[in-house]
């Protein structure tokens, strides 16, 4: 069947084992393989046994967790999207939740089952919607999955439409008013503009949050997102890292883009609200006339002709 892929790239990347992107000279995991062909039975065998990939995933899990800003000592009932193994599952349980977990990978599930976690478990490929009613959860949270919708082996899997269908049946099943936070590595800048997009296009405000964006190692991307008309109440995380980076204005810089809600396109308005006059009027022109002159361009004087209307004839 043909093939949509790139060519892997030299530098490493970051998985859900925590790999960063340039650290590793074995490439991206999302260029080796789909998700559910790499994430397979050597692959999630390594999450029972890997301390290192354990405390990455819960670290990471715990951080979302955080910024959903759930009420406290009040269980709520999570969406966990990519959950493999349920080790973020189990953050949620510590924590007093309720969760479902969906990943496309049988195998990262016949782990969690062993593990013997108390989510619920879907087998499911986000890309294709998630199958749940409306208003279903309180939250939601992804820890290295979402990248993986940026990729297609097959001609038919437009990554466009699969991100599109993956946040609006996200922001379906999410209650009003609830967040979603989810973590994940883009390949650049391209990759990271497609993933916002899509999720601002779906109704989603919020923005993005870069944790340690001073780092090559430990930098960490947040897409934090709400569902629902925009609330006044909503605030963006605070990015961690940002202070160490050092003093001065690097450091008062906020490291997070936010977009409180979709906007559309209106019709072009020619009133002004900022002070300057109105488009076409005699103050505009000659307002327009001395920029120019400024700019070094040859402008006619102005005069008592100057922007004066002209009747139209008549026949």
């Amino acid at each position: 069947r043909p093939s949509t892929r790139p060519a892997p790239p030299t530098a490493g990347a970051p998985d859900r084992q925590g790999r960063e992107m340039g650290s590793h000279s074995k490439g991206r995991p999302e260029d080796t393989a789909p998700p559910d062909v790499f994430y397979n039975e050597t692959e999630a065998s390594k999450y029972l046994h890997s301390s290192r990939m354990i405390d990455i995933q819960t670290q990471m899990s715990e951080r979302a967790l955080e910024m959903l800003c759930l009420p406290e000592d009040e269980p709520c009932m999570i969406l966990d999207v990519g959950c493999g193994t349920g080790l973020s599952g189990e953050v949620l349980e510590e924590n007093g939740h309720s969760w479902v977990g969906v990943d496309i990978s049988r195998d990262m599930l016949s782990v969690a089952q062993q593990r013997e976690v108390e989510g619920d478990l879907v087998h499911q490929d986000m890309g294709c919607g998630l199958p749940f009613r409306q208003g279903t959860f309180d939250g939601a949270i992804s820890i290295s999955a979402i990248q993986w919708l940026c990729y297609s082996d097959r001609t038919e899997c437009e990554p466009r439409q699969r991100l599109l269908a993956f946040f609006q049946s996200l922001y379906k099943c999410l209650r009003r008013g609830a967040r979603a936070v989810l973590q994940f590595y883009p390949q650049d800048g391209e990759q990271l503009q497609l993933i916002t997009a899509s999720a601002m296009r779906a109704g989603f405000g919020g923005g993005l949050v870069v944790d340690f964006p001073h780092s090559s190692k430990a930098k960490k991307y947040f897409l934090v997102l709400l569902a629902g008309p925009p609330d006044p109440s909503f605030s963006m995380p605070h990015a961690q890292g940002v202070e160490q980076a050092g003093a001065g204005a690097s450091a008062a810089q906020p490291h997070s883009v936010r977009n409180d809600s979709r906007q559309r396109p209106g019709r072009k308005s020619y009133g002004r609200k900022d002070g300057k006059a109105n488009v076409k009027t005699r103050e505009w022109v000659i307002q327009k006339k001395e920029v120019q002159r400024k700019r070094g361009m040859v402008v006619r004087d102005d005069s008592k002709y100057t922007a004066r209307r002209r009747s139209k004839p008549k026949f």
